[in-house]
């Protein structure tokens, strides 16, 4: 199979040939690899590859025989590489298989490579000192965004179709704004973190993918869904298949509007503009579309300084582990000034300071939970402004504390991380793009917890109503000069 052809397919599509014997698993992997080497010097999106041995049986799930790429972080893969983007963890090897790592496996992906995080991915840019910035392929001077950056610049790029990553804070969501792809943040406990972890940065992480499509996000999901035994607690299971519910009609929702932020940061122009765009095509599909008061439930400060403790906290303990393992120092050496100021305020964190972080984020998600009382979806930008320059989110970064670098994250991400701290499910659609410089722009829908199924429905129609996946970078492999190049 040629690249040109290879990346006209989604990951279902691409599973459908196999399925009827028109491609191997081997021959997508050929396509995937010539993909990568076509695209890949010029966004470093991906930090190593491999020759795959899988061989998924044809036909056995929806996605088998895909070629597929994990993160760098949160997932295992038995004799390969997991650095977490830094140099305290560089050439760790592991010994095993992780649980996400065998579902995904089982579902017949054919993982052959792995993305670039921000170190320990502890930022929302990909721009690590271990193997440098991730650059857009809309346009390479700006971020990707992160912490999956690398897994979206590599599916928006044609590299994979679908591509493995994780969110804290925005971290799927970001990058499928950036790269205009689509991202979806499971519910808290739909996705397993075992069997080395029951939560991951106190339950603010989850597991989950980026794509180009609607139904390849929900079929990744419903092959990694569903508890591991010793799991603390798990989202109860839905009543049908993700995938069949990209194709059933949402109905006419109550969808509440949040244009601004918490935290005042102000929406920017086009992105406002797109917003405005958005609520006029979600009217014109039936859905009842209002202005919404949603509280946080504690002032954006106290939000604040309770995720900075949660997450550096998490640091600190992930890190104090590793330097261990691996006998190196936790210092400028082997961490980059922005996570070694997270190191040292997570290890002044406090007992009770902790527990009382952990007791905002029952505040804030018994908060939201009131919201969607009132609303079947809440609508937002996913972020206020465009995609920023590479480099930008670095800028003064040598002045600011462990405290200090979160809140900037929070500030120029303002509307990502409650949903993380609430638990409940949230997506980025890549409706449209701005009109002035082609980059795209998400609109990030939530629903209460556990309605992954409300979210696809929408999503369907959505991309039914307003198609995006004609839509191409730049830095794409299907076109003749990536091919050349």
């Amino acid at each position: 199979m040629r690249v040109g052809e290879y990346v006209s397919f989604d990951a279902v599509g691409l599973a459908e040939l196999v399925a009827r014997g028109d491609v191997t698993p081997a021959e997508l992997q050929t396509a995937a690899r010539e993909a990568a080497q076509a695209v890949d010097p010029r966004i470093n999106a991906i930090v190593e590859t491999w020759q795959a041995d899988d061989e998924p049986a044809p036909g056995s799930t929806p996605l088998a025989g895909v070629p597929f790429l994990v993160k760098d972080i949160g997932v295992a893969v038995a004799g390969r590489r997991m650095e977490l983007g830094s140099r305290l963890a560089a050439g760790h090897i592991a010994r095993g298989d992780s649980a996400l790592m065998r579902r995904f496996r089982r579902a017949g992906l054919v993982t052959f490579g792995r993305t670039a995080t921000p170190e320990m991915a502890y930022s929302i840019t990909t721009e690590p000192t271990l193997y440098g910035p991730v650059r857009n392929p809309w346009n390479v001077g700006h971020s990707a965004g992160g912490s999956s950056g690398g897994a979206g610049a590599a599916v928006a790029a044609g590299v994979v179709p679908l591509a493995h990553g994780t969110d804290a804070a925005g971290s799927l969501r970001i990058p499928a704004a950036y790269n205009g792809l689509f991202g979806l943040k499971p519910t808290r406990g739909r996705v397993s973190m075992g069997p080395d972890a029951d939560e991951v940065f106190s339950g603010l992480a989850v597991q989950g993918g980026v794509s180009r499509t609607v139904r390849d996000s929900a079929a990744l999901l419903d092959q990694i869904r569903g508890p591991e035994p010793g799991d603390p607690y798990f989202a109860g299971e839905p009543s049908r298949p993700y995938a069949a519910e990209v194709t059933r009609h949402p109905g006419a929702l109550r969808i509440g509007v949040l244009a601004q932020a918490w935290g005042g940061r102000r929406t920017t122009a086009p992105v406002a503009d797109a917003l405005s765009r958005t609520v006029r095509l979600l009217e014109s599909l039936g859905h009842r579309v209002e202005e919404a008061e949603v509280e946080l439930g504690v002032g954006w400060e106290e939000f604040v300084l309770a995720g900075a403790r949660l997450m550096a906290a998490n640091l600190a303990a992930s890190v104090d582990e590793l330097a261990a393992a691996f006998h190196r120092p936790v210092d400028s050496s082997t961490l980059e000034q922005t996570t070694l100021v997270g190191y040292h305020y997570g290890q002044r964190v406090s007992g009770p300071q902790f527990v009382g972080a952990l007791a905002v984020r029952n505040r804030v998600a018994r908060s939201l939970a009131r919201g969607f009382d009132a609303h079947d979806v809440l609508l937002t930008p996913t972020l206020p402004e465009l995609p920023m320059p590479l480099g930008a989110y670095g800028e003064g970064a040598e002045a600011l504390d462990g405290l200090g670098w979160i809140d900037r994250l929070n500030d120029r991400s303002p509307f990502t991380m409650a949903f993380n701290v609430a638990g409940t499910p949230a997506m980025s659609v890549p409706v449209t793009a701005d009109a002035g410089t082609g980059l795209p722009i998400g609109m990030q829908f939530a629903s209460g917890y556990g309605r992954e199924d409300l979210l696809f429905r929408l999503a369907g129609q959505l991309e039914q109503a307003s198609p995006w996946s004609g839509r191409t970078p730049s830095v794409w492999a299907g076109s003749p000069t990536s091919r050349r190049g």
